[in-house]
């Protein structure tokens, strides 16, 4: 299994428990609780000028995911459940799902809970509780955590040939950077309302020296091999999150409408090439398992670990708007 801290850092937007209260309902008044608190057709509101607030969280191997150091919220260290999915509906009819989280002291008591939505809320806006899901809190975060590409991405093959990624099979030979030519092992694909986190992200052509526009979830890394230190991180060898280098021009999120996504699983973690661009492929470990198939899941999980722990750039190095050009320049000659 992959070693606790070895996978990246997640960093979640969610709301306090008390940023949401009963406005109507059996349980008129209460807060956000957990799933067995929950009543169906309560209808929940969220307080005026309430903004989501980042949950850091490390994966580890064991059944749960940790606080990790430096989160906003959480103490450090801390376990985190996920504890169920809801299902929630606005006046207008269009529902949207959220995920309950739940932080566990060293006594195993509730500390804190908290609520990821997968769409926007709005303040003031009555969202009727429709659904209570305590076994898909897992499938649903797991999609959150994979690095998925979409529809119409050209991957590098053995050949050199660049396939688009809804055109690959299972068994066919993928160019990595690291060890040369590896078979894919499982292709998963799902569509989403592109929204919140789910919303994907476009770095056009040219903003990393790639040819063609990229198109890739959030929290996907990206390889870039700096030949001078110009962003500063100590090292040559970075992973950077698509979300990080967002600066509304050259790197935007498309949000609005659906989006096609596939997850590219090979027997261990790599980096393929995307549209040209160094990319990672899935890694396995206790946030994203949950989406692949047992059988798939039994003979890949003990191998598929990372080796490329210690590569991920703080947030803080990337929040300039001009960060994506720094990198693309300290990768040129």
């Amino acid at each position: 299994m992959t070693p606790p801290h070895a996978t990246p850092t997640q960093s979640l937007p969610v709301y306090r428990a008390q940023a949401l209260h009963v406005s109507d309902g059996a349980n008129l008044g209460d807060t956000m609780g957990c799933g067995d608190d929950l009543m169906l057709d309560d209808v929940y509101t969220l307080a005026p000028e309430t903004v989501t607030e980042r949950l850091a969280l490390h994966a580890t191997d064991a059944a749960h995911m940790t606080v990790a150091e430096g989160s906003a919220l959480g103490t450090p260290g801390a376990a985190i459940h996920l504890d169920c999915a809801l299902t929630l509906m606005p006046p207008d009819g269009i529902v949207t799902d959220a995920i309950v989280l739940v932080e566990v002291d060293s006594a195993g008591d509730v500390d804190a809970v908290y609520l990821l939505p997968l769409a926007a809320l709005l303040p003031k806006v009555p969202y009727a509780l429709v659904g209570i899901d305590e076994g898909g809190a897992r499938e649903k975060f797991a999609h959150l955590a994979c690095a998925r590409f979409t529809r119409g991405t050209r991957i590098t093959m053995a050949s050199g040939a660049q396939t688009p990624i809804e055109d690959l099979r299972v068994g066919d030979r993928v160019l990595t950077r690291n060890d040369g030519v590896q078979q894919l092992r499982w292709i998963g694909q799902s569509t989403v309302r592109a929204v919140g986190d789910f919303a994907p992200i476009k770095i056009k052509a040219h903003t990393l020296n790639n040819a063609h526009d990229l198109v890739v979830s959030p929290d996907h890394r990206l390889f870039i091999y700096q030949r001078s230190d110009r962003l500063g991180a100590g090292r040559s060898e970075l992973l950077v999150k698509a979300r990080h280098l967002v600066n509304g021009d050259s790197v935007v999120v498309q949000d609005g409408g659906f989006v096609d996504y596939f997850e590219l699983l090979f027997d261990t973690h790599q980096i393929i090439y995307a549209e040209g661009i160094a990319a990672e492929s899935m890694l396995i470990d206790t946030r994203t398992k949950p989406v692949v198939p047992d059988e798939v899941r039994a003979v890949i999980a003990p191998h598929n670990q990372t080796g490329l722990t210690g590569l991920d750039v703080t947030e803080t190095l990337l929040d300039r708007p001009d960060a994506a050009e720094i990198l693309r320049r300290a990768s040129m000659r």
